[in-house]
């Protein structure tokens, strides 16, 4: 946890903020995988955490926007808990380390919640992405879970994404932490793939790494010779010399903190001729978009000269043909470049994606439609104390090739028999993250290998 200051000062700007009624803001319970006792990884609700800094599961906090009262709800283990799980800290001495000095039982919530509604008041909270914080939202204001999303108070989101949004110096710290040792699951990797080897390994490795640095994954393994799958799990294929393999991961610390980072690489020692002219364009469109990086720059812009420049390469390449503007306009890139540049990135890998991105990524702007365009999450003027990922890439899809091409998809923009011949290629991207400063960007953390010569130098460790 951060000093106790920190989480007074947040929740007091908070309260502020928000004006008046009660702030309802759930923690999460243990999550059963096949039968109660047998529960996922524990992972507390990143606002909680953000205004607590407590990862205990079936907490909830109510702050009273008025007169300004703080109750943490909760209940201290029996000893039958005990006898599992071991002595743990009160629930009191929990929330005095965050400067919460009143705790009540949970059994004493829904009391509290009717005295506020029976006086007409506010009882703000935030969406709710877990089934069973909708039971508990039923049972204790009586609102249907098909209901809670347009329920949710936008007041609450608008202020939480108002701090959250700018990282303060310990919040970089952490960040830095996760992302330092999400370098050295990247390395790892690099040093240690060879033919014959099963995905599942590698993805086996990054993770023993970001759990022996004390924290978690920020987010399940990405580790792949499919990189055309944008987000593929399945880690049972054997590699094989001449393959791509994608690897996309990263460590949470201990305080939750995120590092998110992506790195493609050859299966061989080094690169074919071909894999690095696209690595190379790809590439070319990681800098681009890292040199617009500053405040006031709408990232929304510094996506489409990513996408610029990615096309621009394609073209020389003969994949692209016609303007580059009007292909750009139309969403031709997206044949290549079907996804978002970044993120934002903090205490949620896709910082506070359950508050809407609409809201954390666009600030109220309506997201496009287009395909590709729809995929950006953050399209915001940049400002600083944003933090954010860079992660261009470039795919071949088969599924896209066919369906582009049998409905003439952009057909005065791309070269269909070119493509073809490049179906099987599969898919790459780097990624990164930065800090937006005052005057610029700072890169968080340790440079991560993503030049080609830097790549191969790093490959020479596994032959």
């Amino acid at each position: 946890m951060f000093n106790k200051k920190t989480y007074i000062k947040r929740r007091e700007q908070l309260k502020n903020q928000v004006g008046d009624g009660l702030i309802l803001l759930m923690g999460n319970s243990e999550s059963p995988m096949n039968y109660t006792d047998n529960t996922y990884h524990y992972r507390q609700d990143s606002s909680f955490l953000y205004f607590t800094g407590i990862s205990h599961p079936d907490l909830v906090s109510v702050f009273d926007c008025d007169s300004g009262q703080e109750i943490l709800f909760g209940d201290d283990y029996t000893i039958d808990d005990v006898v599992w799980m071991g002595q743990q800290p009160s629930i009191a001495s929990k929330a005095a380390l965050c400067g919460i000095s009143e705790t009540q039982s949970l059994s004493m919530l829904q009391g509290k919640l009717e005295l506020a509604k029976s006086q007409g008041r506010k009882i703000h909270f935030l969406p709710v992405y877990r089934h069973d914080n909708k039971i508990r939202l039923f049972e204790w204001l009586n609102i249907h879970p098909s209901k809670i999303k347009e329920e949710a108070s936008l007041d609450l989101i608008r202020a939480i994404i108002a701090q959250r949004n700018y990282k303060s110096e310990e919040e970089i710290v952490e960040i830095e932490k996760a992302v330092n040792t999400s370098v050295d699951m990247h390395i790892a990797a690099m040093r240690m793939a060879k033919p014959g080897m099963q995905e599942s390994e590698i993805a086996a490795e990054v993770t023993r790494i970001a759990q022996a640095a004390g924290g978690h994954l920020s987010f399940p393994v990405i580790a792949t010779i499919n990189g055309q799958t944008l987000h593929n799990h399945y880690h049972g294929n054997k590699i094989k010399e001449g393959q791509l393999f994608l690897l996309d991961t990263g460590a949470e610390t201990a305080m939750g903190y995120a590092g998110d980072l992506s790195s493609t690489f050859p299966v061989s020692a080094k690169f074919t001729s071909t894999q690095k002219e696209i690595y190379n364009i790809c590439l070319a469109g990681h800098e681009a978009a890292i040199d617009m990086l500053k405040p006031g720059i709408p990232f929304r812009d510094v996506y489409f000269q990513s996408a610029r420049t990615i096309m621009e390469g394609m073209k020389d390449m003969g994949f692209v043909k016609g303007n580059i503007e009007d292909a750009l306009i139309n969403g031709a890139h997206a044949m290549f470049f079907p996804c978002g540049l970044g993120h934002m990135m903090g205490l949620d890998v896709h910082d506070m994606e359950d508050l809407g991105e609409v809201y954390v990524g666009w600030d109220g702007e309506p997201k496009s439609t287009q395909f590709g365009l729809k995929s950006l999450r953050l399209g915001r003027e940049l400002e600083p104390g944003f933090v954010v990922t860079i992660e261009p890439g470039i795919y071949f899809i088969p599924d896209l090739i066919d369906l582009w091409r049998s409905k003439k998809i952009n057909k005065e923009y791309l070269n269909f028999d070119r493509i073809e011949e490049y179906r099987n290629f599969g898919g790459l991207r780097n990624e990164e993250d930065f800090l937006i400063t005052p005057d610029g960007k700072r890169l968080l953390g340790k440079p991560k290998p993503k030049t080609i010569e830097d790549v191969e130098k790093e490959r020479a460790f596994a032959f």
